[in-house]
């Protein structure tokens, strides 16, 4: 869901498939993964949306709930991540990643319903673009970080009735975010694979239990909304992940940051078509600036361009 993460995510993951690699790929295959591409940033904005038709119901936190049982269900029997035998230093980046999951799914899909799904998921992908700049010397990002503070006053156009809640929700989505890209390297140094984000999402999973038996027991869901949440998890978690996984194999880690920086045109299409929320020209305005920023940085950064 940017510049950095999934990339990371995916260098630590096992060697399957090692004979298919970005340098080798045909220019058949570099054509399928730019497929896939698409239809990965077009799943995760189209089940977002999804899951905000079902907030009328359950609301945001409804959704994410079960968005973390679904990625816990899935995710777990495929990696089989082992409890036992973690030091210390390897609990700490864990916990803290589930705290970013947390916070950062509940704020973004909170802002997502108070602000709509375009400008909620632009706002957010400031966070991957600041990490990305805070290690940059070049002059060229550091332009690319004041095009993004200007698209975001553009975007937001602060006046009297401006949701500022909503939009201090998206930029703590972003900053969680930023954090969890951080979290994540410190983890894969740390574990093999994808042994600490599946712990991580098995704890996130079982602290959220609670809070769904309590939530559910005030907001009562129905089938179809249950369908719709379940359809989020998979759509917005589970499908992008498995095309990302296949997609960096086909192409240059430069051209997947740009590609994926299209996430917040594709949110806005969703939004658009799904939820009936349409933007004003600033709002348009404002995510071309931001989109911009995002793929100047992430084709400058040929060594360490990576994808939530």
């Amino acid at each position: 869901m940017g510049i950095l993460g999934t990339g990371e995510r995916i260098r630590n993951a096992p060697a399957v498939g090692t004979r298919l690699s970005a340098a080798t790929a045909t220019p058949r295959q570099r054509g399928a993964g730019v497929a896939m591409m698409l239809a990965s940033s077009a799943s995760n904005q189209t089940g977002a949306a999804l899951g905000a038709m079902a907030f009328p119901v359950i609301g945001p936190v409804g959704v994410v709930a079960v968005r973390q049982f679904v990625t816990a269900i899935v995710l777990a029997p495929l990696v089989r991540p082992r409890l036992r035998g973690l030091r210390r230093d390897q609990w700490a980046p864990i916990l803290g990643l589930v705290a970013v999951f947390s916070v950062m799914n509940l704020s973004l899909y909170t802002a997502i319903d108070r602000v709509g799904l375009g400008l909620a998921v632009t706002l957010e992908f400031l966070g991957p673009l600041t990490v990305a700049i805070a290690g940059s010397r070049r002059v060229l990002d550091l332009a690319c970080a004041v095009l993004a503070g200007a698209g975001v006053v553009v975007l937001t156009n602060p006046g009297p009735t401006t949701d500022l809640v909503g939009i201090a929700l998206a930029l703590l989505a972003a900053t969680a975010w930023g954090s969890y890209i951080l979290l994540n390297r410190s983890v894969g140094q740390r574990l093999p694979g994808l042994q600490g984000t599946a712990v991580a999402s098995l704890l996130t999973a079982a602290v959220w239990a609670p809070i769904a038996v309590v939530w559910f027991a005030f907001h009562v869901p129905t089938a179809a909304v249950v369908a719709l949440a379940v359809a989020c998890g998979l759509m917005s978690s589970i499908v992008p992940y498995v095309a990302d996984l296949l997609t960096l194999r086909r192409v240059p880690a430069p051209m997947f940051g740009t590609f994926t920086s299209l996430n917040p045109v594709w949110a806005a299409l969703a939004g658009w078509v799904l939820l009936h929320q349409a933007l004003e020209v600033n709002e348009w305005i404002g995510i071309v600036l931001i989109v911009l920023s995002n793929v100047v940085v992430s084709a400058g950064h040929r060594g360490r361009a990576e994808v939530r």
